[in-house]
């Protein structure tokens, strides 16, 4: 019985689709709104650009630059995380790209559209929708677009196709990255129908590895795994200081009205403090709220 890596990891993503031409054609060709007659016949790749590091997410971003034989640009990453800034980023690395094709001296016309795509193993919008393709469109009339910079972001977990209208080689794909990984041990047999899906399934099977690439695949899964440990502390320490906050706030709130009696007949703050159970910062923020709001009335 074959054993496979998950393809969601730097290591096989790019031994898939950074080092097979043809299966990230048919990968693109699935994924994108291209135009039928527009296909993506033959890709070379480009020397990958440094991509910006985001705090504690160093580890999650794989990334392929391409060009196809119609001069066309597209980068390709699979992001394990979300971050509030990746689209900011993402759109920064794709126009980036589009400027760069200019060589000294050469003109406008030289330009060519520049996609980026993002599979992202999380949930990011709370829409139903987890294909969301984004380009300029005239504001009062969306069907006319400028079509040189677009984007096409791909939430995984969310992948439910629902209607035949949906390409189903798109579909396979995305059922591919979303379904293997290490606990696999059937596959859909949809997946080896496909020629591309069924030679991708090859590529993550264990045998296909040697030691020191599966030492540096596991390596980077348990990076992974403490940045996101760190990820939910941070949270769950963030979320504890924030109910402590609004527990004083809800104290000082309800005694608000005595705070204030008490200070406008003369009582000192530690009189106040005694006789409300508070400590002084939560007493003096009531009245120095309670002063800033009379002094706009």
């Amino acid at each position: 019985m074959a054993r496979y890596l998950d393809p969601k990891s730097d290591l096989v993503f790019k031994k898939i689709f950074g080092t097979h031409p043809n299966l990230l054609k048919d990968f693109l060709n699935a994924i994108l709104p291209l135009p039928h007659d527009c296909l993506i016949e033959n890709l070379s790749y480009l020397p990958t650009e440094n991509v910006p590091e985001i705090p504690c997410l160093k580890h999650s971003i794989v990334d392929v630059l391409c060009i196809d034989n119609h001069q066309r640009t597209f980068i390709v990453e699979m992001q394990l995380q979300w971050s509030r800034h990746f689209i900011q980023r993402m759109l920064f690395n794709t126009a980036a790209t589009y400027v760069h094709q200019l060589q000294k001296a050469q003109s406008y016309q030289h330009l060519s559209p520049v996609y980026g795509l993002a599979v992202i193993d999380a949930i990011f919008t709370d829409e139903e929708e987890w294909f969301h393709h984004y380009r300029m469109a005239k504001a009062d009339n969306p069907n006319k677009s400028l079509e040189e910079i677009q984007l096409v972001l791909v939430e995984l977990p969310k992948l439910k196709p629902t209607t035949v209208a949906e390409k189903k080689l798109a579909v396979l794909w995305l059922q591919f990255l979303k379904e293997t990984n290490d606990r696999t041990e059937e596959v859909d047999e949809a997946l080896l129908t496909m020629p591309s899906t069924k030679e991708a399934l090859r590529l993550t099977e264990v045998s296909a590895y040697n030691a020191p690439e599966l030492r540096a695949y596991y390596k980077n899964w348990d990076a992974i795994r403490s940045e996101k440990t760190l990820l939910i502390d941070k949270f769950a320490e963030g979320k504890a200081e924030g109910k402590a906050e609004g527990k004083a706030e809800g104290k000082a709130e309800g005694k608000a009205e005595v705070i204030k009696n008490m200070h406008e007949s003369g009582f000192s703050t530690d009189q106040i403090c005694n006789a409300v159970g508070l400590v002084e910062t939560e007493v003096l923020k009531v009245i120095f709220n309670e002063m800033n709001d009379n002094k706009f009335k």
